[in-house]
This record gives C-alpha cells, sequence and structure tokens, in this order.
C-alpha cells in the first residue's frame, strides 16, 4: 500500500515541478538546460523554491493540502469505546480517558504509542517523516483519487 502511494505521490511531485539548472538559475522544462545542456537539475515547485529530488516536494504537498491524522483524539475515542465513560472512585465520578492520562500519564503515551504502531502496520496511517505525523491512508487515497 504505501508503495502504491508514494509512487502516486511521486508521479504528483513530478508533475507539479519544473526541472531547474541551478548553475544557469532558469527552468530547464524539457529536462536538459537550455544554456549549459546539463541534465543534471533539481525541481522547482512554484511558491516554494528550488532543490535536488522530490521528497521535500512530496512532503509540501501533503502539508499543504491533507489535514494530518489526529491519532490522539482516535485513540481516545478507542478507549472511550472499550471503557464506561464515568469512574466512581468513592462519592465522585470522573471522566474515565481524563482519569487515566492524569493519575498515569506515561501508560498512556505508551498505549498510545503502540495504538499508532498497530494502525501503521494494519496500513490505516502512515508517515513520511519517521512517525513525527501521521496520516489516514484513506485521506491519502481520496486525495490521489480527485488528482
Amino acid at each position: 500500500m504505501k508503495t502504491e502511494i508514494q509512487q502516486k505521490l511521486e508521479q504528483l511531485a513530478f508533475r507539479r515541478t519544473t526541472p531547474f539548472c541551478y548553475g544557469c538559475y532558469i527552468k530547464a522544462p524539457k529536462g536538459v538546460c537550455p544554456q549549459c545542456q546539463s541534465d543534471d537539475l533539481m525541481r522547482h515547485l512554484d511558491g516554494v523554491g528550488v532543490e535536488w529530488g522530490i521528497t521535500w516536494v512530496i512532503k509540501n504537498i501533503i502539508e499543504e493540502e491533507i489535514n494530518p491524522a489526529n491519532t490522539e483524539e482516535a485513540f481516545e475515542e478507542s478507549i472511550r469505546g472499550c471503557y464506561p465513560e464515568t469512574t466512581q472512585v468513592g462519592w465522585m465520578n470522573f471522566d474515565t480517558v481524563e482519569l487515566m492520562k492524569s493519575q498515569d500519564p506515561i501508560s498512556w503515551k505508551i498505549a498510545r504509542d503502540e495504538y499508532e504502531s498497530e494502525l501503521e502496520s494494519d496500513e490505516q496511517i502512515i508517515s513520511f517523516d519517521n512517525g513525527s505525523t501521521y496520516y489516514w491512508i484513506h485521506d491519502l487515497e481520496s486525495f490521489i483519487d480527485r488528482i
């Protein structure tokens, strides 16, 4: 799944950028610099800049056009589906999720990280920056289908 999405994003990145000769500092839309004849070209993305490769283009497209997955919210909803909404301690009632988060934040973080890992291995979310930001696969697929 990741490779198919990655391939489509790479194709999009090439369509949205223009080859660029950094030595002559001009666009080279035919893939060869019209001045120096070099084919060692960067990619130019209008309004953003130039750089080697397309990873930065893909990152820019995703950041600009797709909302990151809120895995914290998804995890909370998952927990709310498994446990009662409130927990009684003595005569007091507390929101179960808030109680869990406040009483053992380390355990909460470990459980949330395991939840993210499971979503990633089930190919429901994907990250292009080693786990700093996740995106829902269905959002990426919808975005790719629209373009």
